[in-house]
């Protein structure tokens, strides 16, 4: 059992960029960024639960870094960055401490590095309880809806709201429910100590108008980068400064599609 992915060939010999997108979405969530940096091949996966990937389940975090490290095996990819919004962040962040051979670094949007204190946590465990229980059992633009309006989105327009709930209701509600506890920011550990300590590259972005993830990168030992005139979705907001700071950190010339 792999994950589903879509693949695009680069130049002989770089490393892969594989991409991570956040709950919800899918292969196509960072194809506008990476489709400009082409030196390197890439590869979009889907997470357990969406897309291609929609019937694959995980029991936690340690369950996902082992289908992920797996998937990696079964493209023969040796040599990788991994780049990861929100979910696929914290993905991103977890198989990175777990010092795989082969990793050439991270670069994580908008990704928690972990809960500290067991009263956010169980906080936390009843909110995504009541999320899931909700994706199971009513209509998901109903549900996407009242996700969109949660703080951390304030930046979304109205139009961009609109248009992520409506790419968004095409999943299955109860194959979300399921990842969305089975990776639940309150069972994930709190990686900071671990993240300091990596040995590869630790890049980190936010959106400028993310006030939350701001403070967060603050306290993380990783080198930040702020994306102009965007919030937590900032691939999404602006995706040709996202492209550009990528680039900027793989030293690599940006393809001019965006």
């Amino acid at each position: 059992m792999i994950l589903s992915g879509v693949q695009r060939d680069g130049r002989p010999g770089s490393p892969w960029l594989v991409f991570l997108h956040g709950f919800s979405g899918d292969c196509r969530e960072w194809q506008a960024v990476g489709e400009s940096l082409t030196d390197s091949p890439r590869l979009y996966l889907e997470l357990p639960g969406h897309g291609g990937s929609a019937d694959i389940s995980v029991a936690g975090f340690e369950a996902m870094n082992a289908l992920l490290t797996r998937t990696l095996i079964s493209y023969n990819i040796l040599k990788y960055w991994l780049v990861g919004y929100s979910l696929g962040g914290r993905v991103a962040m977890f198989h990175a401490c777990q010092r795989p051979e082969g990793l050439g670094g991270i670069i994580v949007e908008g990704g928690h590095p972990g809960l500290q204190d067991a009263k956010a946590r169980e906080a936390r465990l009843a909110a995504d309880r009541r999320w899931a229980a909700r994706f199971r059992t009513e209509p998901l633009d109903n549900v996407f809806n009242d996700w969109y309006h949660q703080p951390v989105f304030a930046s979304l327009t109205d139009a961009q709201r609109r248009a992520l709930v409506a790419l968004r209701s095409q999943n299955n509600g109860a194959h979300l429910a399921a990842m969305l506890e089975a990776t639940s920011l309150a069972v994930q550990p709190d990686l900071r100590a671990a993240l300091g300590r990596l040995a590869v590259p630790f890049h980190y972005l936010y959106g400028e108008r993310d006030e939350k993830f701001a403070a967060i990168a603050a306290g993380l030992n990783a080198t930040r980068h702020a994306i102009p005139h965007a919030g937590h979705n900032a691939h999404r907001e602006n995706p040709g400064a996202v492209a550009s700071c990528l680039a900027q950190i793989l030293h690599f010339r940006t393809k001019d599609t965006l």
